[in-house]
């Protein structure tokens, strides 16, 4: 490779060789590029096309994930199970997740992404098509339906991310990636409203599954070793997948619970329970995820102007901001539904600060070649002393401390246990702040990794050549 042809960070999505080192050299005087090309050297018209049907596949996925949530008190009477049982749940699915996404990301490194996703979503949308069909006698096979799920989710989240990064470079990347992540927060709520509305509508929660199915048809080893930016933002985002997969589950049982206790509302003697507090929760985490994600992302962009370690220093803010919030949140909800609303919001809005921005700092610490893997083991990680556990151990806890069966035991001791959320957030915190510590040299080493790639042969490495290990 001669030092004036063009290179790309990673192999291009639209090539079948997951390996390829840089695009082939354009017609025309060599270093120019077509307006109407990207980068990557794929049109800006079909990298805007692709980040799209990224985008709203990743909504369908986070969507797809929070379906249950805002039909838990109808699954719970229906299959009459506790709290530890409901909480299995999200743990059996964010298992399968965690552990087949290295898998995933071996494969997305190395063979056809396209296919590699394509066949992940269709075993995800029949999968979740057979949970709708779970009979009440059967709550392992929900179980293992949900399970399951997680397969179709680890193909696609470790794969999406880096297609976004080989078709965008800088700012542009960051901006993309933004878009992307906006649909986690909003994908989330919108599985709650939809969740909500569409068991209100039919009177059966099986057909909130059924419809999400219907949407979903439509449409760490060699990183860890020196980038310690990378590690630490890792356990960083634990903190936020704790948080936010205790939230997400737990949030409108809780809200309910306590208007019941505080007599504001009746308990759930007879289906379909009352929902809308998962209506009010999933619009919530839609206005406060997009708030969230997009002044994350500026005010990155504001700060990198004085100082590069404005992405560290911005997930930590969000994060430690968050936790008073969310305890003054917890403690409020006796006393004041609307008080507790308005410290929801503006718990949610901190934590959601930093989704795109997590993505961004995996994406320049580690080099091209690596990064589904890279993604790949932050997913195993975060979700393995995240979300994967966080539900279970809330509801072990709230079965645990509940004296007796009582609605003000059923309130109270699901209080205490999400309680836990707001000092998880704060080690978050402090998890980002040593990452600041640490990403200029991560960063500058990644990028002299890809300068000497572009100066040196790849048939061999002459001794001027120094490769960096990740």
């Amino acid at each position: 490779m001669s030092v004036g042809e063009p290179t790309s960070d990673s192999a291009p999505f639209f090539s079948d060789d997951s390996e390829a080192e840089g695009t082939e050299e354009l017609d025309g005087a060599p270093g120019q590029r077509p307006d109407d090309l990207s980068p990557s050297g794929v049109s800006r018209v079909r990298s805007v096309l692709t980040v799209s049907i990224l985008c709203y596949i990743n909504l369908l996925n986070y969507m797809d994930r929070f379906t249950v949530a805002g039909v838990l008190p109808d699954i719970e009477r229906y299959f009459r199970i506790d709290d530890g049982k409901s909480g299995l749940l999200q743990t059996v699915f964010i298992c399968s997740y965690m552990f087949l996404a290295p898998f995933f990301g071996y494969l997305g490194d190395r063979y056809n992404r396209k296919l590699i996703m394509s066949v992940g979503i269709s075993f995800w949308s029949l999968v979740t098509l057979a949970s709708s069909y779970t009979p009440k006698e059967y709550f392992w096979a929900l179980l293992l339906t949900r399970g399951l799920v997680g397969v179709g989710e680890a193909s696609y989240s470790t794969i999406a991310p880096t297609i976004i990064a080989d078709l965008y470079v800088k700012e542009k990347r960051t901006q993309m990636l933004s878009i992307f992540y906006f649909a986690i927060p909003v994908g989330s709520g919108l599985g709650y409203i939809v969740g909500s509305k569409v068991d209100y509508a039919a009177k059966d929660w099986h057909w909130a599954l059924r419809c999400t199915k219907e949407t979903l048809l439509s449409c760490f080893s060699l990183c860890c070793r020196r980038s310690r930016s990378f590690v630490l933002s890792t356990f960083g985002f634990t903190a936020v997948a704790f948080v936010t997969g205790s939230l997400a589950l737990w949030a409108p049982a809780f809200l309910f619970r306590a208007a019941v206790f505080t007599g504001e509302k009746s308990p759930c003697v007879q289906e379909p329970c009352d929902t809308s507090d998962s209506l009010y929760f999933g619009i919530i985490t839609c206005v406060t995820g997009v708030l969230g994600v997009a002044s994350g992302v500026e005010a990155s962009r504001r700060l990198r102007k004085r100082t590069p370690r404005a992405d560290p220093l911005v997930c930590a803010t969000g994060l430690l901001l968050s936790a008073p919030f969310l305890y003054l949140a917890i403690v409020f909800a006796q006393a004041s539904t609307i008080a507790t609303y308005v410290f929801i919001f503006l718990g949610e809005t901190f934590l959601s600060m930093n989704w795109a921005i997590v993505a961004d700092i995996l994406l320049y610490v580690v080099v091209p070649t690596r990064r589904s893997t890279a993604e790949a083991f932050q997913i195993v990680l975060s979700h393995l002393l995240g979300d994967a556990g966080s539900p279970y151990l809330i509801g072990v806890v709230s079965d645990s401390l509940r004296k007796t069966d009582s609605y003000l035991w059923q309130f109270r001791s699901l209080q205490l246990s999400l309680l836990l959320c707001a000092f998880v957030a704060v080690g978050g915190g402090a998890f980002f702040l040593a990452t600041a510590l640490f990403i200029e040299g991560d960063r500058h080493r990644a990028e002299n990794y890809m300068m000497n790639r572009s100066l040196c042969p790849k048939a061999a490495e002459p001794p001027g050549c120094q490769f960096p290990v990740f």
